[in-house]
């Protein structure tokens, strides 16, 4: 049994999710000012981007949060969802490149990637998956499907290229199986199988490699990889304790590249120094244990599992994107959720939200809210 108390869902969550978003728009406001005045006349073209993407959200979130039964687990929305991104990445394959990637769609000005979505439906897929073949997981012929289905979507996505988020996903979607009964050896069998040909197709790009060197030569100049990573020392280095005060960046005046997108946790900790940064870290960790959480409490199997994997999501994504600013990993383009300017990470965050939020409402006859 399953009761459903309307309106009981995790405060502690949203009002943190919410405290993020809002520093977020401060932040593409204050970082993105130069470069939007420059590139667009308008200071804060990208602040009303953002803002208006949270609030189309916003609204979806709510509607979620009305619905009465968990569609989440229904295969129409499961198996549509997989398909719907399935062909999204196969469309961003076709399309114009931009940069010289294949990441994007573009509809009517507006561009959305579709691996950011990739990675909330094949956590809804396995979770339905584990769910359906729970008493036989931890058989080998069992695995295949969903194994197959992971290493479509990670070839999907290298081949755009974008190889830092197909291996973030492939590590995610371990994890979730090794959740749902997934034996070690089977675990290490799948490394055997999936690491070599990365590691190949890791060093068949000279970019990739020079990134790599980069990271392990700090010191050195490779192919001047190592500019951006030392301009964002430079900035949260230069915040000091209390930072120089909001909007009074120097870094953001083209010396950091990305500043109100991937490295806009830099621009943070220029302004608002170590206060700003623990804080905003401490509001992560938040969210992260309020997530697990809402794993812990959810009523069934795969509402678990979903909620585990989507706050592996947000965890992982916000840990990866902070080490990098730091200089505590290899380059890569991976966005700050909820913080970071970019419609497609917002719009997929803020919906692994609110269906974390929508699972934190269903709870198992007579069990109390938290």
């Amino acid at each position: 049994m399953e009761v459903f108390p309307r309106g009981a869902f995790d405060k502690t969550m949203l009002y943190t999710a919410l405290i993020l978003l809002a520093i977020g728009l401060v932040m593409v406001m204050s970082a993105s000012d130069v470069y939007a005045e420059q590139t667009y006349h308008k200071k804060l073209y990208f602040f009303v981007q953002q803002l208006i993407g949270a609030a189309v959200v916003a609204v979806l979130i709510t509607f979620l949060l009305s619905i009465r039964r968990p569609f989440y687990k229904s295969p129409a929305v499961v198996f549509g969802l997989l398909g719907l991104t399935f062909g999204l990445l196969l469309l961003a394959l076709i399309m114009p490149p931009i940069a010289k990637t294949n990441r994007w769609i573009v509809f009517a000005g507006i561009r959305f990637q579709p691996s950011e979505l990739a990675k909330i439906s094949l956590v809804l897929f396995l979770a339905w998956y584990l769910d359906h073949k729970r008493e036989k997981i931890r058989e080998f012929p069992v695995l295949l499907i969903p194994t197959g289905v992971i290493l479509l979507f990670t070839f999907l996505i290298i081949r755009e290229p974008d190889f830092g988020t197909a291996v973030l996903i492939l590590v995610l979607c371990i994890i979730i199986l090794f959740l749902g009964g997934l034996r070690l050896k089977h675990i290490a069998f799948m490394g055997l199988v999936l690491v070599p040909p990365l590691v190949i197709y890791l060093f068949s790009a000279q970019y990739r490699v020079n990134r790599i060197l980069a990271f392990f030569s700090p010191g050195a100049s490779v192919e001047n990889l190592n500019f951006q990573v030392a301009q964002s020392k430079l900035a949260v280095g230069a915040g000091g304790v209390f930072g120089v005060s909001f909007g009074e960046s120097v870094q953001k005046m083209f010396f950091l590249p990305c500043s109100h997108t991937d490295i806009i946790f830099a621009i943070i900790g220029e302004e608002f120094g170590l206060f700003g940064t623990l804080l905003l870290i401490t509001l992560f960790a938040i969210l992260v244990w309020r997530g697990i959480l809402i794993s812990m409490r959810a009523p069934d199997f795969f509402s678990q599992i979903a909620a585990a994997g989507l706050t592996l999501f947000l965890g992982f994504q916000a840990l990866l994107n902070i080490t990098v600013v730091l200089g505590l990993a290899p380059a890569k383009g991976v966005p700050l959720p909820l913080v970071s300017f970019g419609r497609s990470s917002l719009f997929c965050v803020l919906l692994a939200i609110g269906l974390l939020l929508h699972i934190s409402q269903r709870r198992g006859d007579g069990r109390r809210p938290a």
